[in-house]
Parts: C-alpha cells; sequence; structure tokens
C-alpha cells in the first residue's frame, strides 16, 4: 500500500506541468546500417509557425513556474544591488592615445573611454548603450590606427556572432561612412600608414540562413578608408580550401602581415606571411605542414618568434628566420606546466604558465633567458601584460574565484606591480575560502578541482552545490571572479570547478584525451568529480546542481542522460545537444576536428551515438529537475538542439521532476546579451535550485557582505 500510494504521488507530482505538445514526425536517419529515430526533426525548422507557437508556449509554461517561486523577488534584488559598481577594463594605447572599458554599474554594455596620457581626462568614445533602446547592440573589437587618429569598431546585435564594422575619429567622436559586414570572429590589422585594414568576411548568407546556414568561403579582405565595402580587395583567399578560416595580424614594425590559417579537419593551423613593401602582395607559406598549432609573438626583422606545440605537447617559443625557414629554434623550452600565452612588451617575453590550473607568470629576455616571476597575490588568473616593445610599464589583471579582478601597473625594468584600479564591490572576499582539490578519475587519472564556499561552512553533505565543467576545445577553465558566482555563495551555496579532460590545463595531451573518440573520459571526469563532492560531504544528489554552457551544455546533456541517479537538479545552456547533426548548422562543421562527425565516418558515428545526450534520451526514465536554456538569435549553436532535447525529454519524464525550456529573446551564444537579461537569467536559474535543491536562503541573506564594500586603492 506504502508503495501504491508513492506511485500516486508521483503521477500527482508529475501531471502537476502540462507540457504543450511539440511538432513532430516519423524521421529516422540510417548511419551505417544503424537506424537512428529523429522524432522532433520538425523544430529544426525554426521560422515556422509551429515551432514558434511551440517555443512561445514553452516560454510561458516557464515563466508561470519560475515566477510563481516566492524567493525569486529577493535574489533578483540582490543581484542588482551586488551588480552596481563602477568597474573598469584594463588600458591599452597607441602612441599616447590611452583606451580603455567602463562601466557605471547597472548600465547594459561597457562604454569605450580614451584619454591624452595615462593622467588625462576621460571622455567617452563609443558609447553602444546609446545605439539601441534595449541595449542590445554590443561593442565588439577595437582597434586604433597606427597614427591614432581612428578607431575601427565592431558592434554586434541581438547577441548574435555577425559583426559590422565602423571607422570612428578619435578627435571628434563621429563616425566616417566606413561600415562592412557579414564578418564573424574576425579581428582587424590596420597598415602601417593607417590608409586601411585587413579583416575577415564570409559571403552574405542566403535568405532565412543568417542565424542558422553553416559557413564556408571566409576571405581576408583589405578596406581603405573612405571606399565603400563594394571596393574592398581580397587579400588572401583560397576557392580550393572553403573551410579554412583566417586571421591577420600585421607585426609592429609594420613590415608583414602574418597569416594564421585553421580549418575544420586539424586541430592545427599553418602561418604564412606577406611582404607589405612587396607590391604583388604575394603570400609565402613559412609554416605550412599544418604539423602543430603555432600562434606569432613578435620579430625582429626576419626573425620571428611563435609559441607552438610542434614536439612540444605543453607548448615553447621558438624563432623562425624568414631567410632559412625550415629551422625553428627553441627560445623558450617545454616545461613541466603548459604555457597558456606569450606576450612581447618592453623588450621582454611574459610567459602565462598553467599550474594546475591557475596563472604563473615569468619573465625572460628576448634572448629567452629566465629574468624573474610576477608575483601574484594567490591562486589565481592574471592576464594583460600587452603593449609594445619601447613600453616600460604595461597592465595586468589577477582574479580568483572570490577575489574581484583587480588591474595592476608592471615596471617592465624592476619588476614592481602596483594596484592601478581595484573595483568597490559590496562582497567581501575575506568571509569566503577556494580551496584546490584532487580527485581520480574512472581511469585512475588525477584531476584538479576548486571549491568555494563561505567560511564556516558545514561539510555535512546538506549544502547546495553547483557543480560547473566545460572540458573541451583546448579551453582552460581558470579562476575568475563573478557577482553572479559571488550572489550564489552569499546564499550559502558552494561552488565547485572541475578542470576536466579536453581543456588545455596539462597541455595538448589534457587536451587529445578528451577528444574524438575519447570524449567519454571528460564526462567520466565529472562524474568522477560529482561523486567525490558527495564522498567528502559537501554535498548530496538532492543537493547537487550541474552546470555548463556551450561544450559545457552538451557536457550537461550527457552525464544526465548517462547518470540521472547522481544529481538534484541539470542546467544544460545553449548545449550541442543533438550530436549526430551538429555540422549541419552555423559554425558546426569547424568542430569536426574536434568531436567528429557522424558523416565523416563508421567510427565517428559510433562514439557520437553512445553519448549524443537528444539520442540517449530513455522514456520512463527518471530525470532530475532540469532548466535548459537557449537563445532566440545564437548562431553558434543553434538553437535547435536545445528544442528537440526538451521535447524529448520532456515526453520521456518518468518522475515527478520539471523538464523546462527558457528560450532568451533578441540574444546569442552568451544567452543574454545585456546585464538586465543577465541578471533575469540568474534570477530564474537561482530561483529554480532554490525551489527543486529545497534551499533555504540564510537569515538576512547576503546583508552583511552587502553592507562591505573593497576599499579603492591606486589609480
Amino acid at each position: 500500500m506504502r508503495l501504491l500510494a508513492a506511485s500516486a504521488l508521483l503521477a500527482t507530482a508529475a501531471s502537476a506541468l502540462s507540457y504543450p505538445p511539440a511538432p513532430h514526425d516519423g524521421t529516422v536517419d540510417t548511419y551505417y546500417g544503424t537506424a537512428v529515430a529523429d522524432p522532433y526533426r520538425p523544430l529544426e525548422s525554426t521560422e515556422a509557425p509551429a515551432t514558434q507557437q511551440w517555443v512561445e508556449a514553452e516560454s510561458n509554461l516557464t515563466r508561470s513556474y519560475l515566477d510563481a517561486i516566492p524567493q525569486r523577488a529577493t535574489i533578483k534584488a540582490h543581484l542588482k544591488s551586488l551588480l552596481n559598481f563602477e568597474n573598469f577594463g584594463l588600458p591599452f594605447h597607441i602612441r599616447n592615445q590611452f583606451f580603455y572599458l567602463h562601466t557605471t554599474g547597472l548600465q547594459n554594455q561597457w562604454a569605450l573611454y580614451t584619454m591624452q596620457g595615462l593622467r588625462g581626462t576621460p571622455r567617452v568614445l563609443i558609447d553602444p548603450n546609446l545605439m539601441s533602446k534595449d541595449g542590445s547592440v554590443t561593442l565588439g573589437s577595437s582597434e586604433p590606427s597606427w597614427n591614432a587618429r581612428l578607431v575601427a569598431y565592431s558592434t554586434q546585435t541581438s547577441g548574435s556572432d555577425w559583426q559590422t564594422w565602423h571607422v570612428r575619429s578619435i578627435a571628434d567622436g563621429n563616425d566616417l561612412p566606413d561600415k562592412l559586414e557579414w564578418s564573424k570572429f574576425s579581428d582587424l590589422a590596420w597598415l602601417p600608414d593607417s590608409s586601411g585594414f585587413l579583416y575577415e568576411r564570409y559571403p552574405t548568407p542566403k535568405a532565412n540562413q543568417t542565424y542558422k546556414g553553416a559557413l564556408s568561403d571566409q576571405a581576408i579582405y583589405l578596406h581603405r578608408i573612405g571606399d565603400p565595402e563594394s571596393a574592398d580587395q581580397r587579400f588572401y583567399y583560397r576557392p580550393d580550401h572553403t573551410n579554412w578560416i583566417y586571421n591577420a595580424t600585421v607585426t609592429e614594425d609594420g613590415r608583414y602581415a602574418v597569416i594564421a590559417v585553421s580549418s575544420s579537419d586539424s586541430i592545427n593551423n599553418r602561418i604564412g606571411y606577406v611582404d607589405l613593401h612587396d607590391p604583388k602582395r604575394t603570400l609565402h607559406e613559412l609554416l605550412w605542414k599544418n604539423d602543430a598549432q603555432w600562434a606569432y609573438v613578435t620579430n625582429s626583422g626576419p626573425r620571428f618568434s611563435f609559441l607552438t606545440t610542434l614536439g612540444a605537447p605543453n607548448w615553447r617559443v621558438v624563432t623562425v628566420d624568414l631567410r632559412n625557414p625550415e629551422v625553428a629554434t627553441t627560445l623558450i623550452p617545454e616545461a613541466k606546466w603548459a604555457i597558456q600565452d606569450v606576450s612581447d612588451v618592453g623588450r621582454r617575453l611574459f610567459v602565462n604558465y598553467l599550474v594546475d590550473a591557475h596563472s604563473a607568470v615569468k619573465v625572460y629576455d628576448e634572448a629567452g633567458r629566465y629574468e624573474r616571476d610576477v608575483p601574484l597575490p594567490g591562486v589565481g588568473s592574471a592576464a594583460g601584460f600587452v603593449g609594445f616593445r619601447n613600453d616600460r610599464i604595461t597592465f595586468y589583471s589577477y582574479a580568483g574565484w572570490t577575489t574581484p579582478s583587480t588591474s595592476y601597473t608592471y615596471n617592465v625594468t624592476n619588476g614592481q606591480s602596483a594596484v592601478y584600479r581595484r573595483p568597490r564591490i559590496k562582497f567581501d572576499p575575506s568571509n569566503y575560502v577556494s580551496e584546490e582539490a584532487f580527485y581520480r578519475s574512472k581511469d585512475g587519472t588525477r584531476v584538479p578541482m576548486m571549491v568555494s564556499y563561505r567560511k564556516g561552512t558545514a561539510l555535512d553533505g546538506n549544502n547546495p552545490t553547483i557543480l560547473y565543467g566545460y572540458g573541451g576545445f583546448d579551453i582552460a577553465i581558470t579562476p575568475r571572479f563573478s557577482s553572479f558566482i559571488a550572489t550564489w555563495l552569499q546564499m550559502g551555496g558552494v561552488y565547485a570547478v572541475a578542470n576536466l579532460r579536453g581543456g588545455s590545463e596539462y597541455g595538448e595531451s589534457w587536451h587529445e584525451a578528451g577528444m574524438m573518440g575519447k570524449k567519454q573520459n571528460v564526462f567520466d571526469d565529472f562524474i568522477a568529480a560529482a561523486e567525490y563532492l558527495i564522498a567528502n560531504h559537501y554535498t548530496s544528489t538532492p543537493h547537487l546542481a550541474i552546470k555548463g554552457e556551450s561544450n559545457g551544455g552538451l557536457l550537461i546533456g550527457a552525464v544526465e542522460t548517462q547518470r540521472p541517479d547522481l544529481f538534484g537538479a541539470a542546467l544544460p545552456g545553449v548545449g550541442v545537444m543533438d550530436i549526430l547533426r551538429f555540422d549541419k548548422f552555423t559554425i558546426g562543421n569547424f568542430w569536426a576536428s574536434e568531436l567528429g562527425c557522424s558523416s565523416c565516418g563508421k567510427a565517428d558515428f559510433e562514439w557520437l551515438y553512445k553519448y549524443s545526450p537528444y539520442a540517449n534520451v530513455r522514456a520512463g526514465t527518471v530525470y532530475p529537475p532540469t532548466l535548459i536554456m537557449t537563445s532566440d538569435h545564437d548562431d553558434r549553436v543553434f538553437p535547435a538542439h536545445s528544442f528537440k532535447f526538451a521535447a524529448r525529454m520532456q515526453a520521456a519524464q518518468g518522475g515527478p521532476a520539471p523538464i523546462l525550456l527558457r528560450v532568451q529573446l533578441k540574444a546569442g551564444h552568451a544567452e543574454s546579451t545585456t546585464l538586465a537579461e543577465n541578471i533575469d537569467l540568474y534570477s530564474d536559474i537561482y530561483t529554480f535550485l532554490v525551489k527543486n535543491l529545497n534551499m533555504r536562503l540564510p537569515e538576512g541573506f547576503g546583508a552583511r557582505d552587502l553592507m562591505h564594500r573593497t576599499p579603492e586603492t591606486g589609480h
């Protein structure tokens, strides 16, 4: 009778949410003799009225569910209060003209400021908050010309990755007529005479394919100031390699354009160069074997320095002389720890190493001789150290999971650091702790994880916990400060970040151990992290939420379908959920070198099919509470991935937990375009967790922290 009563309760709870019927059909694809059902294929037609009606109904259901939770208003008010502080980006300069990003607090977008010299009077140069009524226009890249008279900048609308380039006069703040469209993931390199610049562009998309169609045929263009876009000349393009993508850099001496070439079928890349004194603009294939990863660092005449994995999975710095390009001479050898970044400032090389997923910065002279370490405040992330070879001062930032990002000046000559700007935020780092833990994955691999929480928290297994992961594309997840994470800590939560294989935390070998047919290692690492947190009483299954976005959204979908019993809630964001069809949309075809693809061969299909979140949803399975998040303008991970996953999960759910779909309008891959939308997003996330992790907000939630501001020093 107890079993019958429990079953009745489950049935009642499960029927509390009535999911809108999703468009579906009987689509079945056959891969190498294996039939794979794809019942929600119609949802890929995102422009179809039936799909739009379904998305609207799903959004209304999610909105009514979350708005009925009384703690949401308190959480949102707290977020707004915590985020209302003045903040600054790191300065950069050309000649004596300095630039930096700045927000006064609750502005939707950061604005670009400029000033003459470091002690000059700042003024607003570009304010994207004035470019749209709803704040949905964002400022992308900005590059000042060599003569410090113009700045080229890109804008993006509604979260799309598409960039529109503009040119603005620094003196009067007015735009020139120049307007260039259909760039995506493009950088910009000014010619040394400031007459124009190099940039990357795609062909104009076909009708109804702007946010959906697969990309190909990128080319580098040369734009001359004052010319219409139609007059731009192709600087480099390979019609025989439509899957190549490019990046152009002009060397500091103005002599060369360095061309980096990547493709969708390899994690390695090629390097070529153009002598800008050559009127024919002939591209010389310098490092063209596609046998390693290469990144340009600096040059002294024809002697170039590169960061490379050639013979060095933890990376090394080499020199290549254009007069004898077959020889790569080691300048800074491979070390125990992987190199994350190298920059050349003040005739010194700043090498940022990753030591168990946090920064350690060392300084070398241009001959590769070690000079000193840059002392950092703790276990966190340092970034910056950019400038020119004659600079004597550079800037860097430092942040940790519980340490707000602070800007420092660094004297290149004597190695002295000083605080430049520290934000005055209503968060007291001394009340919290971040500790590094190491655990063993399924195959015995040692994996690092950072765990943050309020000091004095009892490790009794009852703490609401978010476990975050990514694990892919050679990207390291290093410590950073976020007001949204800080709010979770102030709510009494634990925040854990697992540094999974597939990233760059331990170099290229760590990356390769989590890609292609070894992707299951990433999921095993994450599951082992959850089991570690439970075994060590940080939390327990009913109180453990898992979170990730993009490739991390794929991670959450995969582990949720593999181990639905292990988690108390799941938060997959903008995830690649139908892993058998990701290459059919947007830039998905460029991920084949990381993931493989179902059309690349039977072996690829077999490993993808085993973990595809969408393909592995099983009817009648009891899944944990799940909030699936995507955006209508996501032109990186097509939102139909989340649509299809949500529809299948809702139909399959065998338990009482909600499966909700949250679709952000006028937003892209970042899920939110404006700060106001971000506040709403995290209000929804934390409200969902408060209810589904049975979480109680601390008495006087955050009051002690909100009374405190970190002291402002420096400038």
